[in-house]
């Protein structure tokens, strides 16, 4: 439980209080334009304090990427497991996973998933796990959505890695609206996740009948 201050109201711990404010100002000024020490004085702390929670500012960038994608990919293998668990079709596996990823980056820090963008990502060896971790969650979408088409008498599908690749920008279109200061509600989680299904070629009787099923295994995952 967090502490409270004055009026019963939360108080945010110093580490989560950095991340945020960071996540403003890399989303906002730029990663290469913003110091340790504008980040230290838009919190309201000393640069060394600063120091006593991130060694620097790749530190701190790194952690929010990772929180923009890691709570859906330690979930991947979860995910998956229910095939055999539940007897759901990767149709409903797929439908989880696009809602939770969905849920993934409308909860990041300042939306933080379009620090992903930024050229610095690309470019330096220090962000090379989220790399990883992205590359896993595109495998994913991969492996999920070609055992849909596998199903399907469709003269053209797109290949694997090409439809692993459609799928995540798919799901992180999530990221521009919340840009535009478009709020991610339940119905755009259900729109986002169609939209997948249908790329894999899936009719709207599937996707119905996804949405339903999907709904009764996603509170298990988040618990």
């Amino acid at each position: 439980m967090l502490p409270q201050v004055a009026g019963g109201l939360p108080r945010i711990e110093p580490r989560e209080e950095i991340l945020d404010i960071a996540a403003g100002l890399f989303v906002d000024r730029g990663f290469a334009a913003t110091s340790t020490r504008d980040i230290a004085e838009a919190v309201g702390i000393r640069q060394a304090s600063l120091y006593f929670h991130f060694a620097n500012k790749e530190e701190i960038l790194g952690e929010l990427l990772q929180r923009s994608i890691r709570p859906t990919v330690d979930k991947i293998k979860r995910i998956e497991a229910l095939a055999a668990e539940t007897g759901a079709g990767p149709d409903v596996l797929l439908h989880v996973l696009v809602v939770l990823d969905v849920r993934t980056l409308a909860a990041a820090p300042r939306n933080a998933g379009v620090l992903s963008r930024l050229p610095e990502v690309q470019r330096k060896d220090v962000f090379e796990p989220f790399g990883s971790a992205r590359g896993e969650l595109r495998d994913a979408y991969a492996r999920l959505g070609t055992q849909i088409t596998a199903d399907r008498s469709a003269a053209m599908t797109p290949d694997r890695d090409l439809l692993g690749m459609l799928l995540l920008q798919l799901v992180e279109v999530v990221i521009g609206m919340r840009s535009c200061g478009h709020p991610i509600t339940p119905a755009i989680e259900a729109i986002v996740a169609a939209s997948c299904l249908r790329v894999c070629l899936a009719d709207q009787a599937c996707i119905d009948e996804a949405a339903v099923r999907s709904a009764s295994l996603i509170g298990s995952l988040e618990a």
